[in-house]
């Protein structure tokens, strides 16, 4: 009896040794060394991205979306879904970050009561840091396996009215930082732009190569494994509609040229440099991301595409909220003992190409290797599908070109930014 109580203990012990160093993995000089703790990515999968309002999915609900990705996540791998233990979602426009939907969702795509769900809402990480909250869960050795990811219908839902100035207490007029939060982000853009003394010029180059390198990822195929087809239904103009399968992002536009931006006016100042040709588009899609332990991936016979080396969070002023990724890259590369040029591609969310043009110079990163495939410029941000969306263009861009390395970031509104280190298996 001493000896089977002795033996629970040690057990006991044991495991929760194992929870601390996972949890500290996070925070660990980078090893190429493997380990049966590790969290890797099973798969990576993701709508096409169409245009807000007038694209293909305008006439798609949310819980469609997500009912697609979360059946390609199991039909590719080959998944009993009760095997899931949780799912978590990103989303930002609807009441609750989508709640219903996603928990509807679910039992569209077959998966059983027990599969747990919530979801979350951290503006435009939101996908990202749904992942993450999956991922953290499995470091804690509360799960083994879950699917995160992010959805948004921006042609069925608005911004919420809940931050109209007579709906807001009077003390956040009285507190600068509380009070920029308000600024819309058209305006942080544009602040950006001032402190650091960019041009018009270098913004719509950054937008031009952004449409270029995604027409092409688009024209030479190189996006066909991210995307799985939407069967949906379409409206004319008229109401009517028709049953379509969509496939293609539609935001893209080949045959952009630099004087066709240079014509546009801006959007947010009158004497500003911000424009619609210059901003992410406003654009719906869904992405899921599959990930588990390395020794349930062994006992299930899943084949890992990627882990999670480590992430990080960093706030910014909300007046310049587009900076964020110069603040989170380096973090996030400091935790895990890695530099910019440890990194092959970087996943960074072009919400602004002010921002993003900022955060690139700072950082000294190579042109070549940010956003290879575009970025949100070309086929939009859809602000809770990003984060989990970039899972998926990374990995097949870093399967494509055969390399090991990458980085998915974003600026987040209200003054931070987000970023995840990610090693290709």
């Amino acid at each position: 009896m001493e000896n089977k109580k002795t033996n629970s203990n040690l057990s006991r012990f044991e495991l929760i040794r194992r929870q601390i160093t996972s949890n500290q993995c996070l925070n660990q000089k980078y090893t190429p060394q493997k380990s049966d703790d590790d969290v890797v990515i099973i798969s990576a999968v993701r709508t096409p991205m169409c245009k807000a309002g007038k694209g293909s999915l305008k006439d798609t609900n949310t819980e469609i979306m997500i009912e697609t990705v979360l059946r390609e996540t199991l039909k590719r791998n080959n998944l009993d879904p009760k095997l899931v233990q949780e799912i978590i979602f990103g989303n930002v426009m609807l009441p609750g970050a989508a709640l219903y939907q996603a928990r509807m969702a679910e039992f569209l795509a077959d998966f059983p009561v027990s599969t747990n769900l919530m979801t979350v809402n951290r503006l435009c990480s939101s996908g990202l840091q749904a992942v993450m909250d999956v991922v953290n869960q499995i470091h804690a050795n509360q799960i083994d396996i879950g699917i995160g990811g992010g959805v948004e219908s921006m042609s069925q839902s608005n911004m919420s009215d809940g931050l109209s100035p007579d709906k807001l207490s009077d003390s956040i007029f009285e507190c600068e930082g509380a009070r920029n939060c308000l600024i819309p982000m058209g305006l942080t853009s544009e602040n950006v732009v001032e402190k650091y003394g960019l041009n018009r010029k270098d913004l719509d180059q950054f937008a031009l190569e952004s449409h270029q390198k995604a027409a092409r990822a688009q024209k030479e195929g190189w996006t066909k494994d991210e995307i799985v087809p939407v069967k949906t239904i379409l409206k004319d103009k008229e109401g009517n509609a028709k049953d379509v399968v969509i496939s293609l992002d539609d935001g893209i536009r080949g045959d952009i040229s630099m004087e066709g931006l240079t014509k546009l006016k801006p959007a947010f100042k009158k004497d500003g440099v911000t424009t619609a040709g210059n901003s992410s588009q406003v654009t719906d899609g869904a992405a899921a991301v599959l990930v588990c332990r390395r020794s349930k991936a062994k006992e299930l016979g899943l084949t890992p595409i990627g882990r999670f080396i480590s992430y990080a969070v960093a706030g910014c002023p909300p007046e310049i909220m587009g900076i964020g990724p110069a603040l989170a890259i380096p973090a996030v590369l400091k935790k895990c003992g890695l530099e910019i040029n440890d990194i092959d591609v970087f996943e960074i969310n072009e919400a602004f190409a002010s921002q993003a043009t900022y955060c690139v110079n700072h950082l000294n990163i190579p042109k070549e290797r940010v956003n290879p495939r575009g970025g949100a410029i070309a086929l939009g941000h859809p602000l809770g599908m990003t984060g989990a969306r970039q899972f998926a263009t990374l990995l097949s861009e870093l399967k494509r070109t055969n390399k090991r390395m990458g980085i998915i970031s974003m600026c987040i509104g209200t003054g931070m930014g987000a970023a995840a280190v990610i090693e290709r298996e």
